[in-house]
């Protein structure tokens, strides 16, 4: 198909349709209010549910009911309106239903500002809700890949029987690309176990709540079975210039595309710097980063908060090699001239203390 040059943000709605998307249930808010714009023009057009709910916490738990119901459904919101939505990704979890939730980060804590940060990434990779769960997470760099991930994200939540976050930025959901899209996937199969015409209450109920404490034991016992099948099969990541690199920058999102350049511009210099890109948040990369870990004398991650992953690459490590930090906020994101100073201040100091 030709490419069609679109904002980030409504390559997610045209994506979810074709990969056979049947309803959204949203509420608008900046920077990820396109998504429910272009959600509202092209749902109805295909015969297909859009509902602008009252309530964020109203929109994730018709996501439940729809979700039940074996529907392809999804919501979207910013990173104010995702914590709105956690009690209700718990359920989601706990009832192991499939779904997508997207989420176009923004500058906080609080109502902070509209420009893109990275700082929702305990919230949606550590469970900001309660209960012992795990959502897998995909972390798209551009157009192209919020399309790609979105169809990707359906797949796996069917597959898992589990929710997944597309979790992005202001800068990605904003931005126009080129986006080729694909085939439509054409009618699906029903799921067996979901709540539609002709069920079986005893073999179909949908449900979260095991009031008995042995019940809920042997359940999440299930789940942690199941998520460790996942982090078996589903890890994804990107490996830059790291055979011979002796810094690895890590980042995702919008910094990965500003970290390649870093890359491009040091090997053009002689520099031997790489860089791996998670594109799975949760499941995390662990050990292609101890892969990178045997020959790289040091990682730095960069991200759009004070301090995150960067927890995740060190428990990985654990102090096998030296893991830095380089972070902005408030919506301001580095320039490649900027982290290109910082990283080479980085691998002098690392090989200072190689030799």
């Amino acid at each position: 198909m030709a490419k069609e040059l679109i904002k980030g943000n409504e390559a997610v709605v045209k994506a979810a349709l074709l990969a056979g998307c049947q309803s959204f249930y949203g509420y608008p808010i900046t920077p990820a209010s396109e998504i429910a714009h272009a959600g509202a023009l092209f749902f109805p057009r295909l015969g297909r549910t859009f509902l602008q709910a009252e309530s964020e916490i109203a929109s994730i738990n018709m996501v439940y009911g729809a979700a039940a119901a074996g529907e392809r459904t999804m919501t979207a919101s910013s990173s104010p309106g995702i914590s709105l939505k956690q009690e209700g990704m718990s359920y989601l979890a706990g009832a192991e239903l499939p779904c997508l939730i997207v989420d176009v980060m923004r500058g906080g804590p609080g109502l902070g500002n509209i420009a893109p940060e990275q700082s929702d990434y305990n919230q949606i990779v550590k469970g900001g809700g309660h209960g012992s769960y795990e959502l897998i997470v995909l972390a798209p760099n551009s157009a192209q890949e919020m399309a790609d991930f979105t169809r990707l994200a359906f797949d796996l939540a069917d597959k898992w029987r589990n929710p997944v976050v597309l979790l992005t930025d202001g800068y990605i959901g904003q931005m126009m690309e080129p986006v080729e899209f694909g085939e439509s996937v054409g009618k699906l199969p029903r799921k067996e176990w979901s709540l539609t015409e002709g069920f079986n209450m005893d073999e179909n109920l949908v449900s979260s709540i095991f009031l008995d404490t042995d019940e809920l034991e042997a359940h999440n016992a299930h789940l942690q079975a199941k998520y460790r099948k996942i982090e078996a099969e589903e890890i994804r990541y990107e490996a830059y210039q790291c055979d011979d690199a002796e810094l690895v920058l890590m980042g995702f999102g919008i910094v990965s595309r500003i970290l390649r350049s870093v890359v491009d511009r040091a090997r053009d210099e002689g520099l031997k710097i790489g860089l791996l890109r998670p594109k799975t948040l949760w499941p995390f990369p662990k050990d292609a980063i101890r892969e990178v870990a045997g020959t790289a004398n040091k990682i730095l991650t960069v991200e759009l908060n004070f301090g995150q992953m960067v927890d995740d690459v060190r428990l990985a490590l654990n102090g096998s090699i030296p893991v830095e930090f380089y972070g902005r906020q408030g919506g301001n994101v580095p320039t490649v001239e900027e982290v290109y100073e910082v990283a080479k201040t980085h691998l002098s100091a690392a090989a200072d203390v190689s030799a």
